[in-house]
């Protein structure tokens, strides 16, 4: 546990030092206060188009954002043999890994609560801010991305040698869960059975973070009925005063699979020398 909080603290120290996390923050403000000015011009609350537009926008930026700082953290480890001198020391993979996710998800998250903060803040002095639902709900959405994408940021760093082959995964991996998401669902449901499609549109859900998280916060927002019947039981199950925890727990069990993915890269690359 002590060795994971140094890393963790390593981490954050590295973190505010590197100025790509400046520029996102600097970037994340910005468009922050683009949300409340859209809200401004129609505002908000509940489900609407607008909100959806809103959701979108988040779901572009956020994670590619998360892919480049976390990918790039693991890289550098290897690039400027950091990780070459920590392996020497009696410090664990599973530490070094939990740390670096702790401390990687602290400076995103901070990142995050500074646009929404300066949203807040601007809101509250011009009388234009969201309901306080929608605020929590794009909030919660916002964090639950830079969670999932974080997890996912880490395999890419584990794997790649260096900044560039982090960068180009990276880009390839947002822009299939991302923009490209939609038409690849059409292409691949559209030739299959009718009675094939819905227990593989459940699968596909759950290996896309990005969809499993807007199709969350849509059906919060009351926005269920505009998912198609396809959604039906995500839904009731969404709506259910237990649907949270197991949204929750879901999430939990995609970043542990994950981060176990990322222990088993690290550590069979440590016993190889």
């Amino acid at each position: 546990m002590s060795d994971m909080l140094q890393v963790a603290k390593r981490e954050i120290k590295i973190g505010f030092r590197n100025p790509w996390a400046y520029s996102f923050l600097a970037l994340f403000s910005v468009f922050s206060l683009c949300l409340l000015l859209i809200n401004a011009q129609n505002v908000v609350q509940g489900y609407s188009g607008t909100t959806g537009s809103m959701l979108s926008l988040i779901l572009y930026l956020l994670p590619l954002m998360t892919l480049f700082l976390g990918s790039f953290s693991l890289t550098a480890e290897k690039e400027e043999g950091s990780w070459q001198l920590l392996s020497t020391y009696p410090l664990g993979t599973l530490s070094f890994v939990a740390g670096k996710y702790i401390g990687l998800s602290v400076v995103l998250i901070t990142i995050v609560a500074f646009g929404y903060g300066l949203m807040g803040l601007v809101s509250q002095i011009t009388g234009t801010g969201f309901d306080s639902k929608t605020y929590f709900l794009f909030l919660a959405f916002s964090v639950g991305l830079v969670l999932l994408f974080l997890a996912i940021s880490m395999i890419v760093g584990s794997l790649s040698r260096n900044r560039w082959q982090a960068m180009t995964i990276s880009v390839a991996i947002w822009f299939f869960l991302v923009v490209g998401w939609s038409t690849i669902l059409i292409a691949i449901l559209g030739s299959l059975p009718y009675l094939w499609i819905k227990p593989i549109l459940v699968a596909l859900t759950f290996v896309n973070p990005a969809e499993l998280v807007r199709l969350f916060v849509v059906i919060k927002l009351g926005g269920g009925s505009v998912l198609g019947p396809e959604y039906y039981e995500w839904v009731i199950w969404v709506r259910q005063s237990s649907g949270t925890f197991l949204f929750l727990g879901v999430c939990i069990a995609w970043i542990v699979l994950s981060m176990g993915l990322v222990y088993w890269i690290w550590e069979r690359g440590r016993s190889r020398g």
